[in-house]
């Protein structure tokens, strides 16, 4: 028999609450402090490895070699499909767990490497113009609420012990642009707003899917931090929805709290009182001040305390401290990232996330037995940027529009392709040389042809989260003019004088005010980011493999006229619930 004690916190045997408090209660304060922050550091003497909590997983496992990349959230948003959500989110972890375990093995520990996932973003797209709308799932709270809940428990997994990994609900609360102003905004909303559009799906993420871990915005709600505050942390979210996860902030948030709000005056004030309302684990550095905060008498060591829990115990839930061979998820095979199952389902969700927004005549679908030629034309006709999205992985191979055509009509119909024109016309002086539209190569093939399949729209690199969408530096990634690009609808408008039929489809991940197409081109599709296998779901809609049957989960206004002041979060005025005007294409459209 064998009678070596084992430590409390490495017992398997032993419930996760004593495990967690054996282990807190070896600590220093230093150590505990060390735990709060996003880059977590080994604790060598108490056998705790080093942990980076950043991870994404919006689409896909993000930024951690090959994955399969599924439509862009907002497509998936026009899918309306609960149960698909959930399939997609159950593959996403299934590659998540086995790229953690392979790379544990390996003892790569590095960043994008945990099992803690900062996703869904279940922001509400209450305005069009905002660059990262594209992360959401549109602008209707049930239907985020719904979408939201399949994608945390396909996630999170069905085990009665471990979780398969932890998502995170972002960002809590009321957050949907400026870009430009997030650091330091104070997004002003009543209670009935509050309540009606911009709560309630982060209530139904803890309240249904029990959703691990819920992440802070950058912005002030109604004055408060959204990582410091009162109303929204303390009481909506611990005391009335009895949320148990840990609570991180954004990226720098807390920092924001004393440089850019002035909320309070220094690093230590910051880090405390984030700390007192609940917010568990900091990504940046701030929380390094805690010890100061400490001797000065701003916080508890039993406040850090709290804090610190709630962080192993998420540890402990994903099985961090146990065997391999204890956790069921850890035996899904590397091999499992990308492989064709997954790709057959990345196809699926990507025809269901195509809307047909207009076919005059019956032009769609097209029969390739009547059609000997094809002109493909437009700048995302074969633009990869275009299938992945913002907070994407990287697939083994991808399919773009073009690509996708000539696969579907194979050798008996001569299919050309021009690139027509650049996304959008530089700046002056932005470029070394003058934009070179390639108009005239575009409309000989046009003339050519038996039908034109446009690919126009914008791409990540116009719109999405500052800092990324490099195309779009002035207002870092949102969108204050929502028509489509000026060389883009001149391209568009030469082709339409060849006389030729034309199908549009539009690559976007936010409305694209498309005025003049509706009223004079026969066939429009919206595609969105739709993935890896975007081409070929593009073609099976185009000749009829496929009926398309997804929904706009987002209203497309006629122009920008018809929209509030962008800084202005009263939903009066917004998106299908409000807003008066007639629009170019209805919610549900």
């Amino acid at each position: 028999m064998n009678n070596k004690k084992v430590e409390t916190g490495k017992d398997i045997n032993n419930n996760i609450k004593d495990r967690v408090e054996d282990l807190l209660n070896k600590m220093t304060l230093e150590e505990k402090i060390s735990q709060m922050i996003y880059s977590s550091k080994e604790i060598k003497r108490l056998n705790v490895p080093a942990y980076n909590w950043w991870n994404e997983a919006l689409h896909g496992v993000a930024n951690a070699g090959i994955a399969t990349v599924f439509p862009q959230a907002i497509g998936m948003g026009a899918s309306f499909d609960e149960e698909m959500m959930f399939k997609v989110a159950s593959v996403i972890s299934d590659e998540a767990r086995a790229k953690y375990h392979e790379f544990i093995r390996k003892n790569d520990r590095n960043i994008f490497k945990g099992l803690t996932f900062w996703s869904p973003n279940i922001n509400i797209f209450r305005d069009p113009r905002w660059g990262r709308g594209q992360e959401t799932y549109g602008e209707d709270p049930y239907l985020t609420g719904r979408l939201g809940v399949a994608f945390i428990k396909g996630m999170q997994g069905d085990d009665p012990k471990y979780l398969k990994t932890a998502a995170c609900a972002k960002h809590y609360a009321v957050h949907s642009g400026p870009e430009m102003l997030r650091h330091q905004f104070n997004a002003q909303v009543s209670l009935k707003d509050l309540r009606e559009t911009y709560l309630p799906a982060f209530r139904d993420a803890v309240k249904e899917g029990k959703v691990e871990a819920v992440m802070g915005a950058y912005n002030r709600v109604n004055g408060e931090p959204a990582c410091a505050s009162k109303m929204l942390i303390e009481d909506i979210l611990r005391k009335e929805w009895k949320f148990e996860g840990h609570f991180v902030s954004d990226c720098g948030a807390i920092q924001d709290i004393y440089e850019h709000h002035k909320f309070v005056e220094t690093a230590e004030e910051a880090a405390a009182i984030s700390v007192k309302r609940g917010c568990d684990l900091n990504c940046g550095k701030t929380y390094e001040s805690l010890k100061k905060a400490v001797e000065k008498g701003l916080i508890s060591e039993e406040e850090i305390n709290t804090a610190v829990r709630r962080l192993l115990k998420t540890r402990f839930k994903l099985g961090m401290f146990d065997p391999e061979e204890e956790v069921k998820y850890a035996s899904i095979a590397f091999e499992k990232n990308d492989c064709e199952e997954h790709r057959r389902l990345a196809l699926e969700m990507a025809k269901k996330t195509i809307v047909l927004l207009k076919n005059e005549g019956n032009l769609l679908p097209l029969n390739k037995e009547k059609i000997k030629s094809i002109a493909v034309i437009g700048p995302n006709a074969d633009n990869v940027d275009v299938l992945l999205g913002n907070y994407n992985g990287t697939p083994s191979k991808y399919v773009t529009a073009l690509e996708g055509i000539r696969k579907a009509v194979g050798e008996d119909v001569k299919v050309y392709y021009s690139q027509g024109c650049d996304l959008t016309t530089p700046k002056e002086n932005e470029w070394g040389f003058p934009p070179n539209p390639r108009f005239s190569e575009a409309i000989s093939y046009a003339e050519r042809s038996d039908v034109v399949i446009m690919c126009l729209g914008i791409s990540p690199k116009i719109e999405g989260e500052e800092g990324l969408a490099y195309l779009n530096t002035d207002y870092k990634g949102d969108r204050p003019d929502l028509s489509l690009p000026r060389i883009q609808e001149q391209l568009l408008k030469e082709i339409h004088k060849t006389g030729k039929p034309i199908i549009l489809a539009l690559f976007n991940g936010s409305p694209i005010t498309i005025n003049w197409a509706q009223e004079n081109i026969a066939a429009i599709i919206e595609c969105w980011y739709p993935g890896e296998e975007g081409g070929t779901a593009l073609a099976d809609v185009i000749l009829g493999k496929y009926n398309p049957a997804g929904r706009l989960p987002i209203t497309f206004v006629k122009s920008v006229d018809q929209l509030p002041p962008f800084t202005d979060y009263s939903m009066k005025g917004r998106t299908y619930r409000y807003m008066k005007e007639e629009p170019l294409y209805p919610f549900g459209y």
